[in-house]
């Protein structure tokens, strides 16, 4: 699918979902028509997780279901194929210390080698 402006993915493991994930999540939701929250099914910096992907996607649903253009999916593919696979033209990512700055930075350089039409928005929960 092209990538489309108006549409966004919020990647993250969401294990637990929290206030943080919430503000970036509808804060996206305020600049983006369609906002696709992507819960990693393995995520591989984490490792195991305290809760299942169906798990943390229902609470997912929960917390967003007054948000009409939010989606939430389960993805256990790359994270520029999933945007591709919505069409989505941005990764929209929360940042919490100079730790997640640095990881995510390292990302970023990856998926523009990958996917340079894909751009990354970074916030930081308010």
């Amino acid at each position: 699918m092209a990538p489309d402006g108006r549409v966004a993915v919020c990647p993250g493991s969401y294990d637990p979902v929290t206030n943080g994930h919430l503000d970036i999540i509808e804060r996206a939701a305020r600049i983006f028509e369609r906002v696709i929250v992507g819960v990693v099914d393995q995520p591989l910096r984490k490792g195991q997780t305290l809760f299942t992907a169906e798990e943390r996607k229902a609470f997912l649903l929960q917390a967003t279901e007054k948000i009409p253009n939010v989606e939430i999916e389960v993805f256990d593919t790359l994270l520029v194929d999933f945007a591709r696979k919505h069409g989505a033209r941005a990764l929209v990512k929360g940042l919490r210390a100079i730790s997640d700055f640095e990881y995510e930075f390292e990302m970023n350089q990856l998926n523009r080698k990958l996917a340079d039409d894909i751009e990354m928005v970074i916030g930081s929960p308010g």
